[in-house]
């Protein structure tokens, strides 16, 4: 029998709550408050960015989110100084180590934690020594899970987003085929293996159903969603297309 995680667990990532923020300043909506709902909605967990040009996520709303959710929060940071500081200082359940450009929309691709491996080394030390658990987003390649774990991460998350664009059919069953090759290759070394980026209700199954993945981290569908259902129901419809998946 494959190793199975019984329960798949959603991490529900809340930034484009604070971009709609931002896009008019103020208060509303309040990131804080879209936790809250996940929390009420299934989520297992709340994801965060913090961007060196705070482009979504402000300073404030980590400091509330620690304070003021019940659920683990997972803190996507970019490899820096700035940034090992302000997780240091609230010490959140998990931080996700990210590549970050300025100028890109979002993630464009995994951390390159061969080519990274000396810069990074330090910063997953002390993230360790505060107690912080240690993600890396990365590409689902073998030599990047082979340096994750010599890194002493313990958790890696898949990089999802050439399979989620890839037109359905032969290609994206390629990239399907290199998930799952990638998931059982980490998780035989020891690590726990996340996956996120660009998931849906249409991509989200297969992925599921990897019996290795034991999270998910999925945030702008969702919100995107949320105009037209809400939160809740678009949450709660994620999360039975997941454990119809895993079942």
């Amino acid at each position: 029998m494959p190793y199975v995680h019984q329960h798949l667990r959603l991490g529900v990532n809340i930034d484009h709550v604070a971009t709609v923020r931002n896009a008019r300043g103020g208060t509303h909506p309040d990131p804080v408050r879209a936790a809250l709902l996940a929390a009420e909605a299934g989520a297992d967990g709340i994801t965060a960015h913090l961007r060196e040009d705070r482009r979504h996520i402000a300073d404030s709303d980590i400091e509330r989110l620690t304070a003021e959710i019940g659920l683990p929060l997972n803190f996507e940071m970019a490899a820096t100084g700035e940034m090992l500081a302000i997780a240091l200082k609230h010490r959140p359940h998990a931080a996700c180590l990210v590549p970050e450009r300025r100028e890109e929309r979002t993630t464009e691709g995994g951390l390159d934690v061969v080519g990274g491996h000396n810069h990074l080394a330090p910063i997953i030390a002390k993230l360790r020594d505060a107690g912080i658990r240690v993600s890396l987003f990365i590409a689902p390649d073998r030599p990047q899970l082979d340096m994750a774990a010599r890194l002493g991460a313990p958790v890696v998350e898949l990089h999802t987003g050439p399979y989620c664009h890839a037109a359905a059919g032969a290609l994206r069953a390629a990239e399907l085929k290199r998930m799952a090759e990638a998931a059982a290759h980490g998780h035989g070394l020891g690590l726990e293996i996340h996956a996120g980026h660009g998931l849906d209700f249409e991509t989200v199954g297969d992925v599921a159903a990897l019996p290795e993945v034991a999270e998910l981290n999925i945030g702008h569908f969702l919100i995107g969603e949320a105009i037209f259902v809400g939160l809740g129901p678009a949450i709660r419809r994620m999360r039975l297309t997941m454990n119809a998946a895993r079942a």
